[in-house]
């Protein structure tokens, strides 16, 4: 185990530990940290004023780079992407747990926002406070930095 951080959802804990990839199994959701230019890439969902990081479930047959590569579309326009996976994750709370796979999106094109659940994208030069997850993204994000620096992106 390495990270793990709590988001309070709704009047619930929800809380993820990061794992080395490859290390959980029976994906179900793709967390996406997306950069374009050197900047953070996040996305504005339709019902908030709050910013996050793309992705979402993974659909019956897709893998999950499949299904970030989709979620990445959807929620910011992204047409041209290197995608690479970074870690495992288990989101759970006192009563359910999900494996997840987090991936890092270097965004080189983007088409027009599709109309789907995003209302905008924003590039950031830094995380903003106005987060959706406060205290998830942050972690992701680190991650997505840690690899890009050890790797010399």
């Amino acid at each position: 185990m390495s990270d793990e951080q709590s988001i309070h959802k709704e009047g619930k804990t929800l809380k993820c530990t990061l794992y080395p990839l490859g290390q959980m199994q029976d994906y179900k959701y793709v967390v996406i940290c997306a950069y374009h230019g050197g900047k953070y890439l996040l996305s504005r969902h339709k019902n908030r004023t709050t910013w996050e990081h793309q992705g979402g479930h993974i659909e019956c047959g897709e893998t999950p780079i499949e299904a970030a590569r989709r979620e990445l579309f959807e929620e910011s326009g992204t047409t041209d992407a290197t995608l690479i996976p970074l870690c495992d994750y288990d989101g759970y709370d006192t009563k359910t747990h999900a494996h997840g796979q987090v991936f890092l999106a270097i965004v080189d094109e983007f088409s027009p926002l599709p109309d789907f659940e995003m209302a905008e994208v924003a590039c950031f030069s830094q995380l903003p406070t106005a987060l959706t997850y406060p205290e998830m993204t942050p972690v992701f994000f680190a991650y997505a930095r840690e690899y890009l620096a050890k790797n010399h992106i």
